[in-house]
């Protein structure tokens, strides 16, 4: 009898519940008709609220006043904020009426920013007047001679601001209503900007049809509805924040709590605490740092029913914590990527404890995701390893205005290639194991850091690691593990964790270096940036050397 042929690593989503064709607006403006007098969002900084039919007042007096300036359908609008209450009416007043939002990360400085006005068109940017130790207002000043296209600069809380919605009373309901009436689902929103590790970022153009669907099916997912509060420490300026936490809120009529400008551990758990949120969202290195605490312990975290870790593979210990000590019964994994409106594969709720601290889940309804073979493009065998690309609803139009980069990402088939390793097992779930980049080939054995990394979380003083590949002239790379260590615990020698893991990892998975730092190198949205440890620490090793 003739062998059977191996099971691809392929999967789609099947689903009762169909795709919306809305438009972001018409869909918000369904929920209000639904919500009206329910609760939307509350900036907790500021302690102001909106209920869904303020909210949708607010959105569309804010879209008259950006007619009123002359903006019309397709025009390009920055926002270069931290979180607040003024970038959720803008990401809604533009959709409103056609302009696509440009998401300008808050950590730029003035030769990135100039960089994203340029590239994008930039016809008005909403700018923070300051934020931490960036003074926004003296970067625009210095880039605006070099940005032909910018016309507009607003400020938030200024009067700039005010007079952007004072406008709106120029431009009449009939005029909105026209505007609304002449937008697609399938048309731009949105331009988010990758956070490039080399090079200049690329613009991901993403549709209505794009972000709304995944937002509506990531809430799907975690069981929203009009009880729902969640809480949204993660930014606004990513996929995460705008469309995992926003677009998801609003399409199921549930409330929108902002806890702070940007990431505060404390004042992450008072706004849960004191806003009774059903969901809370993060990336790892954020629930670490709630988790940390002195005082955890403290916070009456009763009301979380469930939430989001995503953002950068999920250490298991960490999970495990956040099920068991934040109430947090029914959180869920995420993995995606900005050019696909992010979310492609998730945890499910009824997913055993294994399954949702082991894997990224399943595929996402109406998607399909493949492991393929880095160099024939084949899908692999299911256990093996292979590249994840993702096709479906979520794969964006492409880069803006950069057609060669496009086609570098997304196959003749429309396959999204996502340059990360994964495997695919015989139910379908994935795990992530690392970027292709971020192999390590220790003479001539391939090493996925990840692994290396899940070992090394089960020591009892380590809170945090990160594992990288060095240059090493004998074995062409060598591992390199950076380790941020619990609180009151010793810093942990390299010879200490070489004995930890002696006897339990294959010899050449051992880090033959260990750093103890008190933070990584991160991207704002709360990525490693592993090619900036990589560069640090071949500058370390050379001074120890010395």
């Amino acid at each position: 009898m003739a062998p059977q042929p191996l099971r691809p690593s392929y999967a789609s989503g099947i689903s009762d519940v169909p795709l919306l064709g809305d438009t972001i607006g018409d869909n918000l403006a369904r929920t209000v008709a639904r919500h009206g007098d329910r609760e939307a969002l509350v900036d907790v900084p500021s302690g102001r609220r909106w209920t869904y039919a303020e909210l949708l007042a607010d959105v569309d007096a804010l879209a008259k006043g950006l007619v009123a300036q002359g903006l019309s359908k397709g025009d390009r609008v920055g926002i270069w904020s931290p979180n607040c209450a003024e970038w959720v009416l803008l990401q809604y007043a533009t959709a409103r009426i056609g302009v696509i939002l440009v998401c300008v990360n808050p950590s730029y400085r003035s030769h990135e920013l100039a960089y994203v006005v340029k590239q994008s068109g930039m016809r008005m940017l909403v700018s923070a007047v300051q934020h931490k130790t960036s003074d926004y207002r003296s970067m625009v000043q210095e880039v605006r001679g070099d940005c032909p296209d910018l016309r507009d600069t607003v400020y938030i809380g200024e009067s700039s601001w005010d007079d952007l919605v004072a406008a709106g009373s120029r431009t009449s309901d009939d005029q909105l209503v026209r505007r609304a009436g002449e937008l697609a689902a399938d048309e731009p929103v949105n331009i988010q900007y990758t956070s490039g590790t080399t090079g200049f970022p690329k613009g991901a153009t993403l549709t209505h049809h794009n972000i709304l669907n995944n937002g509506f099916f990531v809430g799907e997912m975690v069981g929203y509805s009009e009880q729902d509060r969640i809480c949204i420490p993660v930014p606004f300026y990513h996929c995460f924040g705008m469309v995992m936490g926003n677009l998801a809120a609003t399409s199921h009529g549930a409330c929108m709590v902002i806890p702070a400008p940007s990431f505060d551990p404390t004042a992450t758990l008072k706004a849960v605490v004191s806003e009774r949120c059903t969901s809370l969202y993060g990336v790892p290195t954020m629930f670490i740092a709630e988790l940390g605490l002195d005082d955890f312990a403290s916070y009456d975290l009763s009301t979380l029913r469930t939430g989001i870790m995503a953002g950068s593979p999920c250490p298991v210990e960490v999970m495990k914590r956040v099920v068991a000590e934040m109430n947090m019964a029914e959180v869920a994994i995420c993995y995606g990527m900005t050019e696909t409106s992010p979310v492609s594969t998730m945890t499910r709720v009824d997913d055993d404890l294994a399954r949702r601290t082991e894997t990224v889940g399943r595929v996402m309804p109406h998607l399909e995701v493949k492991v393929v073979d880095p160099v024939t493009g084949r899908p692999v065998p299911r256990g093996e390893t292979g590249e994840l690309c993702t096709r479906g609803y979520s794969v964006m139009l492409g880069y803006w205005e950069q057609p060669d980069k496009t086609d570098e990402a997304i196959d003749t088939a429309r396959w999204m290639h996502t340059g990360d390793l994964a495997t695919m097992d015989d139910d379908g779930y994935l795990n992530v194991v690392g970027r292709i980049k971020d192999l390590v080939i220790r003479g001539g054995e391939n090493v996925y850091p990840r692994e290396v990394e899940e070992f090394l979380y089960t020591h009892p003083a380590i809170a945090d690691v990160q594992v990288i590949g060095v240059p090493d002239e004998k074995y062409g790379e060598e591992l390199m593990a950076w380790v941020v260590m619990r609180p009151d615990q010793e810093p942990l020698t390299t010879e200490a964790v070489r004995e930890f893991a002696t006897g339990k990892l294959a010899h050449y998975k051992i880090p033959r270096y260990v750093h103890v730092t008190e933070e990584f190198p991160m991207t704002v949205t709360g990525k490693v940036r592993k090619v900036e440890m990589r560069e640090r620490s071949v500058d370390i090793l050379a001074a120890t050397s010395d």
